[in-house]
């Protein structure tokens, strides 16, 4: 491509993540540092080629595996829920293209994320490692055990509905923890919660509907009916 073709197709990006942003202020993100994450992380590096026109427009993509990354919005949404400080860890189930990791990890201390999807897993990786974002950690795994080594959590993120919260995320939440969750059983029917763990138990707050694809237990099968491993 010509550097002039170059210098008009980065221009226009830029021109429609400037849109979304004032799409998201519209639709009610008044966090100042979210807008700035989002606004600092390159959702066309998320997508494959074939959709990276769409990249800033608030819709949900494919990205493989029977999987996509969640619009815009919803991604605000459930970070500025979160309550993110600079300070707090925050585990995340569920890595996908790896875009609400990226967010993620310019707004708190370090982002442990689990993915069942080997592919991409590997894929989100090589992409954190292009931007640098070196204050995130990868694990193949089931994310409805979460990552028992870093419990307790100061906040939780689950990117995939299930009919319930998998008690033991909830239980690993530390004292003041935050998790936002999508639940219910069906997907076009799913509710947006936020569970926060206090002296005497726990809250729940419901954020709205929203759509997700399952959240899944175990791990995919491999060719020859064999599970793939955790690394």
């Amino acid at each position: 491509m010509a550097p002039d073709a170059i210098s008009l197709a980065e221009t226009a990006l830029v021109q429609k993540k400037l849109r979304l942003l004032m799409e998201l202020r519209r639709a009610g993100i008044g966090d100042a540092r979210v807008l700035g994450a989002i606004e600092k992380t390159p959702r066309e590096k998320f997508v494959s080629s074939a959709f990276e026109d769409q990249a800033y427009e608030n819709l949900a993509l494919p990205i493989g595996q029977g999987q996509t990354v969640s619009q815009p919005y919803v991604v605000a949404l459930m970070t500025e829920k979160l309550e993110l400080g600079e300070r707090h860890n925050a585990l995340e189930i569920g890595t996908g293209s790896g875009y609400q990791t990226a967010v993620l990890a310019r707004l708190c201390r370090r982002v442990f994320s689990v993915e069942r999807h080997r592919e991409l897993l590997g894929d989100a990786e090589r992409r954190f490692g292009e931007l640098r974002l070196r204050n995130i950690v990868c694990r193949l795994g089931d994310g409805t055990k979460g990552w028992p080594e870093q419990a307790p959590y100061d906040r939780v993120i689950i990117t995939a509905a299930a009919p319930e919260v998998p008690p033991t995320l909830i239980g690993g939440l530390a004292l003041g923890g935050i998790l936002v969750a999508p639940v219910g059983d069906d997907h076009r029917d799913q509710q947006l919660i936020r569970i926060r763990r206090h002296d005497q138990g726990f809250s729940t707050e419901d954020l709205g509907l929203v759509r997700f694809v399952p959240l899944v237990a175990g791990l995919p099968r491999r060719a020859g009916g064999q599970a793939s491993t955790k690394t």
